[in-house]
């Protein structure tokens, strides 16, 4: 069996940058925030079999803060090379 070659009709455009950091950050609150709303109704989500909603609020929360270092990092690194390509330039 022969495999088509698949060509691009066009070029991918340039991906968006935005407030990135600020959305991971946004994000990674409303987690907590979930998290801490549902705390207190620990026994009736044991009761019901949906203790896994407050767990996945939790676990959202933790991986928001490894997505707010991570995305953190990246932004200096930006900055950090747009400053070299500068100073090159000079």
């Amino acid at each position: 069996m022969r495999m088509a070659k698949w060509t691009p009709k066009h070029e991918a455009p340039e991906p968006l940058e935005g407030p990135v950091v600020a959305t991971i950050t946004g994000g990674t609150i409303v987690w907590f925030v979930l998290f801490l709303v549902q705390l207190p109704f620990y026994g009736w989500f044991d009761d019901h079999g949906h203790l896994w909603w407050l767990w996945t609020c939790l676990a959202g929360g933790g991986l928001g803060l490894v997505g707010v270092w991570y995305v953190r990092r990246r932004d200096a690194a930006l900055k950090r090379a747009a400053g070299l390509r500068e100073a090159s330039a000079e």
